[in-house]
């Protein structure tokens, strides 16, 4: 097992999920419902971990998908899927720098419940928080009449239906690495967006208003197309031995 290769890819993974957690979906809601409720500290905290888990979840799930239907083609391919892999993950690291330099970035999900939806928010507002709180003013998330439960729930949902979609290719650049690979990757990817999660909510409830992590959201197309490039041209120096298990 090439335990350089392996490394790099888990660095990138870590990095992936970790700044992907710095986008305003998976903190600034969970702010905004805690201070609209009056929610303590903790309790807003464990809530937006709590979201975190379903976020993590599916994810792994999907990647679970991927790493299975990675597993069958690398036995039928052997030494050549490196490299196949690798030119994979190059045309989609391309594919996000031209969802950037398009202007369109990544659509991310929008609180449930208000009459506001995700595509409203690609483009030219990536990256501005202040369409969160009016999308609040529509929801019933932070409406004092509707019971703490539906506000969990409907967050939870909000995390958890949208999944890291950036994490994914990362999975496939592991499948030569086997089952140790897929679980490797899946601790790191639910350390880094918990970690990410609680880092960011705490600074935000700790008055930490004026840091512009909104911009994660505006670049974060163009800089996983950077890192999905980077990856695959290693995966194509670097020829690791197949290990399954």
């Amino acid at each position: 097992m090439n335990f350089t290769l392996l490394t790099t890819i888990a660095a990138t993974g870590f990095t992936v999920a970790f700044f992907h957690a710095a986008i305003p979906t998976h903190w600034l809601p969970f702010v905004l419902v805690s201070r609209a409720r009056g929610w303590t500290r903790g309790r807003t905290m464990a809530v937006a971990l709590f979201a975190g888990l379903g976020h993590v979840a599916l994810t792994t799930l999907l990647g679970l998908l991927i790493a299975w239907l990675g597993f069958q083609l690398d036995e039928e391919i052997g030494h050549a899927f490196a490299p196949i892999a690798g030119g994979v993950l190059v045309m989609i690291g391309g594919y996000y720098l031209w969802r950037q330099f398009r202007g369109g970035g990544i659509c991310h999900h929008s609180i449930p419940g208000s009459h506001h939806h995700a595509d409203e928010h690609c483009g030219e507002e990536a990256g501005d928080d202040s369409h969160w709180e009016k999308e609040l003013k529509d929801s019933r998330l932070a409406s004092v009449s509707a019971g703490d439960w539906t506000a969990i729930s409907g967050l939870f949902l909000m995390l958890t239906l949208s999944p890291c979609e950036g994490f994914l290719p990362v999975y496939l650049s592991a499948v030569q690495f086997g089952w140790t690979g897929f679980v490797v990757l899946s601790v790191i990817l639910a350390i880094a967006t918990l970690a990410g999660m609680a880092v960011f909510t705490w600074l935000t409830l700790v008055g930490f208003e004026k840091l512009k992590l909104g911009y994660f959201e505006k670049w974060e197309a163009g800089l996983l197309g950077v890192i999905f490039i980077l990856l695959g041209l290693t995966m194509w120096m670097v020829q690791p031995g197949a290990v399954h298990g």
